[in-house]
């Protein structure tokens, strides 16, 4: 389904939203009134001069697509319309859904008897009418426009003349149907992936064909795979592909250095994780004559070794993102480029795409170039190694570096105090790291912090981002760009209704009060029993930051122009921006949007599922983790509360899992919405979001990656 492009607006506190899905709303709500731009405005709560002419502005754009009828002079109001709508399914794990649709502002209830087939994420068009009880709006759906996957995960039943594919997915209703002829190879009990290739309207399940057999169920590899199937996300190179690959010539000549600036007699060094291997960025410093900083971001330059129209170029697009497993990296590009050629190893020449800085002693920026180069890395740091340096402990490292890396680390403090001071967020989210033994299995959890090392490369690599989109965007020229759109009013709303039980508050009332008090927010709950769960409400509150060429800036950052340029070997869209800013420096006029647009999509939605299987991955290795902790007591925190049971999270290696009210055995309980709890019939215990609770565990369930707990009642 093709989406509307939707206008952005600045109103009082210079709040951005969808202003014509705003307008849209006023009208369904007052479908029989006629209404102006004054009247619009004010129940959008829009004051100022500039946010009323956007009203009126889009009033027009409006009218000339037909959603709305000029009347009279100046006043409007809603065509009248069908009731069909299309939207996108959003089932529950108890088998009904929701539509969501852009032109209702509620989303559209979907028993499981009206579902039609439709399946999780599936485009549908659905028939709307109001339910004669509460006049919600219910719906059937009429049509499937367009199927989300039509491939599943799942461990095979098999008889002696059929099997059926159970999915692992709770969102999959339905079990999977498989004749005889198209099971393969595949034996009972075996994980598979299964296509779904007819569903009759007649039948219950859905027809469908065994493409490939994973093997057994709890079988490491078997469940790694299913996580990295189950997202469409790949786990190997096809072998054309490494073939390609392994025949692109490595050698830097002197004709292509004569092409670059030499900048290898430059002290420079990367900092990165102790056991990364695809090292994106290099660092170099100078001390120039005037007492100013020369400072070097430089990044593997990828685009010279993946040409366009190529089979290597045609895999890492439809990767479009590396893949990081608890227990591996799925690359985006084959290791002999990802680990080796583009990767700035020390002691080794490499070919680079730079943006250079010449910064005084109080962080502003002088100078700017950008281009490419050659480089040759001094040093490889790890982050501790270089963290090391920052407190003081420089023993047996070279003095020039020591002067480099405390340099750096105190004008990225100075950045970064800025950039707060300017509305950014500090999301320094909680991030849970496993110790493996040599067989993947997690001996140890736990938390990894960010500190001033990995600060010091961050507030560098935000630079050049931003000055890279900032460059071609104030050109007017078609970019790829990363944007983050202000968060939603109705989730700060609900966000502010959980944290007040915390007694915690922010302020929404301008786009600065409400930066400051999130921030403030996310350093008061820091190293708090619930603080990873408000960290992670918040991060929910917030809008998805996206890829597109319409640029409506970076709100988390606070920047007006941002883009990805410094990760090129696990991101397609650094490639893309490496590829522009090249054809542009070379004096290109502006191309065509469209492609560009259709491939940022791609990449969004590729970035998103690596997302939910780096997730997966996580909450699998914390339930193989909890297998060997049956008899342990935890303390957790109570991260969520529904009407079958609540959600607990450990406190000390934030693994989650559920404890069921019926298992609740001291009491009756009911659950209570609005004070997000359940409470005791009897004595009226209870057990309410944020508190403190003790845990064993009851059960862990691999394959479905789920973890069940028992409360310890006093």
């Amino acid at each position: 389904m093709s989406r509307r492009k939707k206008s952005k607006f600045k109103s009082k506190g210079n709040k951005i939203s969808n202003l014509d899905t705003d307008i849209l709303q006023v009208f369904n709500q007052n479908s029989n009134k006629l209404l102006n731009y004054k009247q619009i405005a004010a129940k959008l709560n829009i004051t100022d001069a500039n946010g009323r002419n956007l009203v009126i502005q889009e009033l027009h754009d409006l009218k000339a697509q037909d959603r709305i009828e000029e009347v009279e002079r100046g006043k409007f109001i809603m065509v009248a319309k069908s009731h069909y709508y299309e939207g996108v399914v959003e089932v529950t794990s108890r088998g009904n859904a929701y539509v969501v649709c852009e032109d209702l502002e509620h989303d559209i209830y979907i028993p499981s008897r009206n579902l039609n087939h439709a399946l999780n994420n599936d485009v549908v068009k659905v028939y709307v009418y109001k339910r004669k009880k509460n006049k919600k709006q219910e719906g059937d759906i009429v049509d499937i426009i367009e199927r989300a996957k039509t491939e599943f995960v799942g461990v095979l039943q098999k008889s002696k003349n059929f099997g059926f594919v159970v999915p692992d997915d709770p969102k999959m209703y339905a079990d999977i149907f498989v004749s005889p002829k198209e099971l393969g190879e595949a034996e009972d009990g075996d994980k598979v992936l299964a296509e779904i290739t007819d569903w009759p309207a007649n039948s219950k399940n859905p027809f469908g064909k065994v493409t490939r057999v994973l093997g057994k169920p709890g079988d490491h590899d078997t469940e790694i795979h299913s996580i990295l199937l189950e997202y469409g996300l790949p786990y190997a190179f096809p072998d054309h592909v490494e073939e390609y690959a392994s025949k692109i010539p490595i050698e830097i000549t002197q004709e292509e250095i004569g092409k670059r600036r030499d900048m290898r007699k430059d002290l420079t060094f990367t900092i990165d994780p102790v056991d990364a291997k695809d090292f994106d960025d290099a660092l170099s410093f100078k001390i120039l004559e005037n007492g100013n900083y020369e400072i070097g971001i430089h990044i593997a330059d990828v685009s010279h070794y993946v040409k366009e129209d190529t089979a290597l170029e045609d895999e890492a697009y439809l990767r479009a993102t590396s893949v990081y497993l608890v227990d591996r990296v799925v690359p985006m590009l084959p290791e002999i480029l990802s680990n080796n050629v583009c990767s700035l190893r020390p002691n080794e020449e490499k070919l680079t795409f730079s943006v250079v800085f010449e910064m005084d002693e109080k962080g502003h920026l002088i100078n700017q170039w950008f281009g490419r180069t050659v480089i040759y890395s001094d040093k490889r740091f790890a982050y501790d190694d270089a963290q090391q340096i920052i407190e003081g402990n420089t023993e047996g490292v070279d003095q020039s570096l020591q002067k480099a890396i405390l340099t750096l680390d105190s004008l990225a403090k100075k950045l970064r105090k800025r950039r707060m001071s300017e509305g950014a967020i500090s999301f320094d989210k909680t991030e849970v790291k496993f110790n493996l033994d040599e067989d993947a299995n997690p001996i140890g959890v736990y938390v990894k912090e960010s500190k001033d090392a990995n600060k010091l490369i961050e507030e560098f690599m935000l630079l050049a981002n931003k000055k890279v989109a900032e460059f071609i965007g104030k050109k007017k020229k078609t970019f790829v760009y990363r944007v983050h759109d202000e968060p939603n009013i109705d989730k700060l709303a609900l966000l502010q209704g959980i944290i007040t039980k915390f007694g915690y508050m922010i302020n929404t009332n301008t786009r600065q009060s409400t930066s400051e008090s999130l921030n403030k927010l996310l350093a008061d709950v820091h190293g708090k029993a619930e603080s990873n769960m408000i960290e992670t409400l918040t991060i929910r509150s917030m809008s998805k930051a996206i890829y597109t060429t319409e640029n409506i800036g970076h709100y988390g950052l606070a920047f007006d122009y941002y883009t990805h340029f410094t990760s090129p070997i696990r991101r397609y869209p650094d490639v893309m921006a490496h590829r522009l800013l090249q054809y542009y420096l070379d004096g290109g006029q502006s191309v065509k949007a469209e492609k560009y647009e259709e491939k940022c999509k791609h990449s969004s939605e590729r970035e998103f599922m690596a997302s939910k299987a780096e997730r997966d991955s996580i909450k699998y290795m914390q339930i193989k983790y909890m297998q060997d902790h049956n008899d342990q007591e935890f303390e957790g925190v109570i991260s969520g509360v529904t009407e079958w049971g609540i959600y607990v999270e450990i406190i000390e290696n934030k693994c989650e899992g559920m404890v069921r009210i019926k298992d609740i055995t001291s009491d009756y309980f009911i659950y209570d919405e609005k004070q997000y709890a359940l409470i005791g019939q009897a004595d009226k215990r209870m057990y309410q979001l944020g508190d403190q609770v003790t845990v064993t565990v009851k059960n862990t369930d691999l394959e479905r990656k789920h973890l069940d707990f028992n409360l310890v009642e006093d």
